[in-house]
């Protein structure tokens, strides 16, 4: 972890970053605004356009403290400055997915449909090409809550390993099972 905590992350034109006396880093950007504690033993310094995260001592704890809030922080500048984005697709005859606002409605096999509240911080748009899968895309600023939500809309039907059917991200690689093979005598 201690290699990634070395590296400077650089501060793209139109980011701010401030660090407070009680060590939160606040990152503000076009897309929104970012939060985030830091540990008080680890250093966060903003030199010109670069953050700078120091450690104190080169114990096993301390390292991986300043490789995690190394990450964190550039995940926050790439998020404000640029946003994240993902994608699912809905596999299986029948699953569909519609939204009003902030209420995803999954039609995913259940003999109910599933209702979904998104808090506001994300973006949805549903769609279904005609002849594909229906997809569903999520944006927003905060890679770790973006990380969450889908996570959490796939777990609702994961998929299943002998026909593929379930919710998942789009490109993902499904390893298959060959199934029932009939016995020959």
């Amino acid at each position: 972890m201690s290699r990634i905590g070395k590296k400077p992350i650089d501060i793209p034109a139109g980011v701010t970053v401030d660090v407070s006396k009680h060590n939160q880093v606040t990152v503000k950007g076009p897309k929104g605004t970012l939060y985030q504690e830091v540990n008080p033993d680890i250093k966060v310094e903003v030199a010109g356009s670069q953050v700078v995260v120091e450690r104190p001592t080169e114990s096993k704890r301390h390292k991986s403290l300043h490789g995690l809030y190394r990450s964190l922080i550039n995940n926050m500048v790439i998020g404000v400055n640029e946003g994240y984005k993902r994608e699912l697709e809905l596999v299986g005859v029948g699953y569909k997915a519609t939204n009003q606002g902030q209420l995803l409605e999954l039609a995913l096999g259940y003999s109910h449909n599933i209702i979904f509240a998104l808090p506001q911080e994300i973006s949805i748009k549903t769609e279904t090409p005609k002849g594909k899968n229906p997809l569903i895309t999520l944006e927003g600023v905060d890679k770790e809550l973006i990380g969450q939500i889908a996570a959490k809309i796939k777990s609702f039907r994961k998929v299943e390993p002998f026909k593929g059917k379930g919710v998942r991200f789009v490109g993902e690689k499904v390893r298959r099972k060959a199934g029932k093979t009939s016995a020959k005598k």
